[in-house]
Formats: C-alpha cells, sequence, structure tokens
C-alpha cells in the first residue's frame, strides 16, 4: 500500500538543461582530476574543505544559470497531480537555494525536502525521506527515471514507478 510518495526532480517533474559536460569540466579544473566520473562518487571523497566548496559554488552557478530555461516534464507532472494528498518528498542532488527557487517558480510543494547537501547517496535520501515522513520504506512510492533510480529504489526497500 502506497502510503507516501518520493520523487526525483531533474527529469522525472522538470527538465533541467544544465550543461554537464562544461560543469565537469570545470570541476576538473578545480579538483585538478583528469577524470571526475562518476561525479557523485567523485565529489563524496574530497577530502580539502577548501576545493570541495569551490566545486559546490560551481555547481551552484551551473544550476541557477538555467533557471529560466526549465521545462516542465509532463509525464512526473500528472504522477505528481495523482499523489496531491499523500505525503510527498523531493530527493535531488540539485542544492538547495536553486530547490527552493525551483520550488517557488513551478509552484511545487513537499513535506520533506532532501538535497545534495543533506546527504549524497540517493539510497540515503530514500530512507531519511521515508523516516521523516513518518512511513515503512515498503510503503514508498519512488518517481524517478534513471536506472540509478531504480537501482536506488531496490536498495532501499520501496516501490518504483519510471517516468519517461
Amino acid at each position: 500500500m502506497i502510503q507516501a510518495v518520493v520523487f526525483d526532480l531533474d527529469g522525472t517533474l522538470l527538465d533541467l538543461p544544465i550543461d554537464y559536460p562544461k560543469m565537469f569540466s570545470e570541476f576538473k579544473a578545480i579538483m585538478g582530476i583528469a577524470e571526475v566520473r562518476p561525479i557523485l562518487k567523485t565529489v563524496a571523497e574530497i577530502k580539502d574543505s577548501q576545493t570541495k566548496r569551490r566545486v559546490f559554488e560551481a555547481w551552484e552557478k551551473f544550476e541557477l544559470a538555467i533557471i529560466d530555461k526549465i521545462a516542465v516534464h509532463e509525464e512526473g507532472m500528472k504522477v505528481y497531480c495523482e499523489y496531491a494528498g499523500k505525503p510527498k518528498a523531493l530527493v535531488s542532488m540539485q542544492g538547495k537555494k536553486t530547490i527552493s527557487i525551483i520550488l517557488a517558480k513551478f509552484n511545487l510543494s513537499f513535506d520533506v525536502v532532501l538535497t545534495r547537501e543533506d546527504v549524497f547517496s540517493r539510497i540515503e535520501q530514500l530512507k531519511m525521506a521515508a523516516a521523516k515522513l513518518g512511513v515503512d520504506i515498503g510503503n514508498v512510492l519512488f518517481v524517478g527515471n534513471l536506472d540509478n533510480d531504480e537501482s536506488a529504489a531496490q536498495q532501499a526497500g520501496c516501490q518504483f514507478l519510471r517516468v519517461k
């Protein structure tokens, strides 16, 4: 039984046209390394706090640059409306500042919002969202768009719905 719904943002509810190749290039320059992928693992392993701060500042800069170019993802928004009466959470690897602007701009509301500043693992984000919503993880539906989203849902122990 679905008691709560957790949504991914980019590619699920909205399409954020971030220039990832350019952003990754800037990350490489900041970190002084040749390869930054997988990005979450690479950034999570940064030991120097100044380097990590600079990466997060660059990341935010790329996110904020596309605010006016964001498009609504119709299928994801349909699911959002279907579950309007259920407790909802948003999990995202976008930053808090970006998320607050996006939520206001698109009139989206969630009981719980978790970003990369809260936890850098999608599996942990799902578990934290369920706990904060006060529901068993098995009764959570995670709505996402990627194979990684589906894998995280399976590992966390929740249900999954893929939007295309």
